[in-house]
This record gives C-alpha cells, structure tokens and sequence, in this order.
C-alpha cells in the first residue's frame, strides 16, 4: 500500500504536491491525528518533499541565463549555475 502512495507522489504536479505538503504540516501540528495516522502522513509528507526537490531541481536545469556581448546585445545562453 506505501508502494502505490509513493507511486502516487510522482504522478504530481509541483503545486499539487506542495499543496498536499502544507495539508499534512497543519495537520501534524494540530496535534488531532491519532499516532498511528500521524507516522503515515509524515511518511508521505516525506515522499512529497522529495518529489518537490526533484522537481525543482530539475526546473533549475532548464534555467538559463542570456549572455550579452560587450555592446549589451544577446548572443546566446548558459545555464544558469555555470562555472
């Protein structure tokens, strides 16, 4: 059953994981949810952080940034974190 909520996890957007992240903080911090359901949803609250990092990992690949020549006109891309 973890398996196919893990599954789950990856088939999400970023904003829909993040939103189900926040859902799963204010719930934990409430206090309300019995122990056994409070390690299940910290469980997937860790699945969706990390799916999170990857996806924002993987947006910041795809940032470039445009280099300008001396005259201040485009001539091309780099990405972002280069040297």
């Amino acid at each position: 059953m973890a398996d196919t909520a893990q599954d789950d996890v990856k088939t999400l957007s970023f904003e829909a994981a993040l939103e189900q992240l926040e859902q799963i903080v204010a719930k934990l911090e409430s206090g309300k949810a019995p122990l056994a359901e409070s390690i299940a949803i910290y469980e997937r609250g860790e699945a969706l952080k990390a799916h999170c990092e990857a996806l924002l990992k993987t947006a910041e690949a795809r940032i470039e940034k445009i280099t300008l020549n001396r005259e201040g006109k485009a001539v091309g891309t780099e990405p972002l974190d280069a040297g």
